[in-house]
């Protein structure tokens, strides 16, 4: 995990057993969201994340661990316990956060950019 100023951090990539397509006992799955959940606030924590007033556009792009395809709907769902992570350390609601997925090019191990900012209707973002 790496910090990156104000707006955005660097969130290690979901575990496997919190993609919607495993089939995994559900302890061991929430076992895993706790983790992440946990770990992601943590990384906001220590960035110092600043949540904007109102609405907030939560950019994510999903850096995966290697160039097979994915499915941005599945990464979104993967994500759901680093989305809460964030809104805990942010101290706000997440049905504050309006999302939008990008998937990058593949990176170490696979990583989550999370930038944001605030959400303006309307507006092309």
């Amino acid at each position: 995990m790496e910090q990156k100023g104000g707006n955005q951090v660097l969130l290690g990539w979901p575990p496997k057993v919190l993609s919607p397509n495993a089939r995994t006992h559900w302890a061991a799955r929430s076992r895993a969201a706790k983790a992440y959940r946990y770990s992601c606030f943590m990384a906001a924590k220590l960035a110092g994340l600043v949540a904007p007033a109102g609405r907030i556009l939560l950019q994510l792009e999903f850096l995966p661990p290697t160039a097979r395809r994915r499915d941005d709907d599945n990464l979104l769902a993967s994500f759901k316990a680093g989305r809460d992570g964030l809104a805990d350390a942010l101290g706000i609601d997440d049905s504050l956060f309006v999302s939008q997925v990008q998937i990058g090019e593949a990176h170490p191990g696979g990583a989550v950019r999370v930038t944001l900012s605030p959400f303006q209707p309307g507006a092309q973002q």
